[in-house]
């Protein structure tokens, strides 16, 4: 079953209210706790709190703090927006997000009111968020407005708008709809939507669309004068009392607001005895204008009523205010109880709330964002924190990444080299890294040193190594960063900013070697791709691996895949797909396949097969129609170097795509290569994914 849903609408006042309480009554019905989150809120004065969000806890009860139930106010994104710092709205909404799923069995998210001057962006932001919490989402529009054609169009629209980017849109739904057209609405989204999407349309409801005295006392700065024990009545039709007071009274509807001003007593008794009156219709409340009050001989009368509605005095002359009044949006709050059970029966009434839950169910999110995958990456090294060596020490790079590591406590570091002098470009690089949290070593002053050399001695006396030999290797900062994983002094290694990857891996091969079974090490590149995370391998370490190397790098990879969260659907690459293609090259790949499925028949593989069937759709179905992998491969297996490398490079250069390795795979503990014009962020994710295979995951 899905964890959460997200709530999006196509423009403001769609009557979101009605979606998330029926949502959330729907779902306390089947899960024992659910969350509520907000990405972005409107701005709220100091001391009080959003709306949505004070509502929906405390109606329901939720275990949640109002400052965990968003992440920005509208003010913020503003802000950060005007400052170029997109990517860390969407990092910290994630972070916010993230940081009370794993309280709740389900959560319900709700997403911008479109209540800002920027419409675009709140567009923008809902579909990101939707695609980078990889969660479903319900879309709603408003029908008040629009022509039948206009709200089906605008529907489709947004519908194709989230399809694009990835989201999976299970229901839409058209809101405040004129009951007359409900029908019409409905056959005409069924017919210009897939048939799996859920549509639903709910009618407009006064009871919902009108502001209640308290919200008018609100907007208008009022003063309660009486009856203030009934605030949250509904205003419904409202009219202004300026004709006597006999030609007025027909004029008088079920829950009318009476606005006159306030010297005229005539209207005030006229419009409260009515309400009294079994011949009359029930007023909802009385509006004073320009500022004025009744006669002290009226108020006292007013006080003597055994029943009294809200009366309330304003400033400004009858006529603004009236407009003032018309132009309130309703609002959903805590108090009204009216509203908020009026909303949970017209969802129950409209929404058909089985399919609905039938689509949460069988809802399963396909692969993993970019933002989410790294966001992933780094809670998993903070749960079981190891510790990294880093033989570089005196690269730029290397010391900036150190100081991101350090300052979000994601693991801990022993950075390699002579310590005056990393100190001192620390210094001079104005870092503020805490050289309390960081241990810096030289490895020939290093306690451990004549034991590293004799070890690796004993490790390689074999292969006519000596001791002398040993300990010029082991000032080798690769060779001593190895050693210190070996013996279990650190957890996983990380070089290659300067060093070559056979500087790198070399030491790794001569004695840490391969776990049981495994004949070669290879790699994997993670590569975050606009909307998905796929994984490239071998693209860094074998030339030209036989059909049975091939295999083995397969098997590693998918597992490799797995254990990152992505789901292993694998594609061995050639220049044909299935069975067309003859030669040697094709040849291998289709062994390599066949072995692979032999070791392990679960796993979903396809091979040979062509990149573009691998990874479109419609290609893939029309190369390869029987296939699980074709069109939705998320492993891509390359049969040689040459075609890997150059084919993670062209990506990574075309896209944009951010290249997360090379991560080596098959030894015994881990140990991974950097390439030479690595990124500040390539060190960072590099030495998170080591610190992550070190916990054994």
């Amino acid at each position: 079953m899905s964890k959460a849903i997200y709530i999006a609408t196509t423009g403001p006042n769609s009557g979101k209210s009605i979606i998330s309480l029926g949502l959330m009554q729907m779902l306390l019905g089947k899960a024992a706790k659910v969350g509520y989150f907000r990405p972005i809120i409107d701005d709220f004065l100091p001391g009080q709190m959003d709306n949505h969000i004070k509502t929906m806890i405390t109606y329901f009860d939720l275990e949640l703090e109002f400052e965990d139930a968003y992440a920005y106010t509208r003010s913020q994104i503003i802000q950060k927006k005007n400052k170029g710092k997109e990517d860390e709205i969407i990092s910290k909404i994630i972070g916010k997000y993230k940081a009370i799923e794993d309280r709740f069995d389900f959560m319900l998210v709700e997403g911008t009111d479109f209540s800002g001057e920027d419409n675009i962006i709140e567009w923008d932001i809902n579909v990101l968020m939707a695609k980078n919490l990889g969660i479903p989402t319900i879309l709603l529009s408003s029908g008040v407005g629009k022509t039948l054609e206009d709200l089906i169009g605008n529907i489709q629209i947004a519908y194709d708008s989230f399809k694009e980017k990835g989201v999976e849109v299970l229901s839409v739904v058209a809101n405040k709809v004129d009951p007359d057209y409900l029908d019409a609405v409905k056959e005409g989204l069924i017919a210009n939507l897939p048939s799996e999407v859920l549509v639903n349309v709910i009618p407009l409801n006064p009871v919902l669309a009108n502001p209640t005295i308290k919200e008018i006392v609100e907007e208008l700065d009022g003063k309660v004068l009486f009856g203030e024990a009934y605030l949250n009545n509904q205003a419904g039709y409202f009219s202004v009392g300026a004709m006597q007071l006999r030609n007025y009274l027909t004029h008088l509807k079920n829950n009318s607001l009476v606005i006159t001003p306030g010297d005229r007593a005539d209207i005030i008794l006229g419009a409260l005895q009515a309400n009294l009156s079994a011949n009359y219709p029930m007023i909802s409340g009385i509006v004073l204008t320009g500022g004025l009050l009744p006669e002290e001989s009226i108020i006292k009368l007013i006080e003597g009523l055994s029943e009294i509605v809200p009366i309330i005095s304003v400033q400004g002359g009858t006529y603004s205010i009236t407009n003032r009044i018309g132009d309130i949006r309703p609002r959903m709050y805590a108090e009204n109880l009216q509203k908020i059970t009026t909303s949970i029966h017209a969802f129950q009434n409209y929404v058909e709330v089985n399919s609905l839950e039938e689509r949460l169910i069988t809802f399963k999110a396909s692969g993993i964002t970019p933002r989410m995958f790294q966001y992933n990456l780094v809670k998993r090294a903070q749960s079981i924190k190891k510790h990294i060596v880093l033989p570089e020490g005196m690269d730029d790079r290397i010391l900036m990444a150190t100081k991101e590591l350090v300052d979000t406590n994601t693991v801990d570091i022993t950075l390699l080299g002579d310590p005056k002098e990393i100190i001192d470009k620390i210094a001079r690089m104005d870092l503020g890294l805490d050289l309390e949290k960081i241990s810096i070593v030289l490895p020939t002053e290093s306690p451990y040193f004549e034991d590293y050399a004799k070890t690796l001695y004993e490790l390689r006396k074999h292969k006519n190594l000596n001791l002398a030999m040993a300990r010029d290797l082991m000032e080798d900062p690769s060779y001593f960063g190895t050693m210190m994983v070996y013996k279990g002094h650190a957890d996983g290694m990380v070089s290659g900013a300067v060093n070559t990857t056979q500087h790198t891996i070399r030491p790794a091969l001569q004695f840490i070697k391969t776990k049981p079974g495994i004949s070669v090490v290879s790699s994997v590149f993670f590569m975050c791709l606009e909307d998905r995370v796929t994984v490239f391998g071998d693209c860094a370490i074998n030339p030209n691996p036989t059909a049975e190397e091939l295999a083995q790098i397969t098997i590693l990879s998918a597992e490799t895949s797995l254990a990152f969260g992505i789901e292993p659907k694998v594609a061995m690459l050639s220049y044909s797909s299935g069975a067309s293609g003859i030669g040697e090259d094709v040849d291998k790949v289709r062994k390599a396949t066949d072995l692979v499925k032999k070791m392990n028949p679960d796993l979903k593989i396809e091979g040979p097969i062509q990149y573009d069937a691998a990874v479109d759709s419609k290609v893939g179905k029309t190369k390869l129609p029987d296939s699980e992998v074709a069109g939705q491969a998320s492993v891509f297996i390359f049969p040689d170097l040459n075609t890997g490398n150059n084919t993670y490079k062209a990506v990574q250069r075309e896209t944009g795509a951010l290249a997360i390795g090379p991560v080596l795979q098959g030894l015994n503990k881990p140990v991974n290569d950097l390439s030479r014009g690595c990124t500040v962020n390539d060190i960072f994710n590099t030495v998170v994914i080591t610190a992550i295979q070190a916990q054994g995951l």
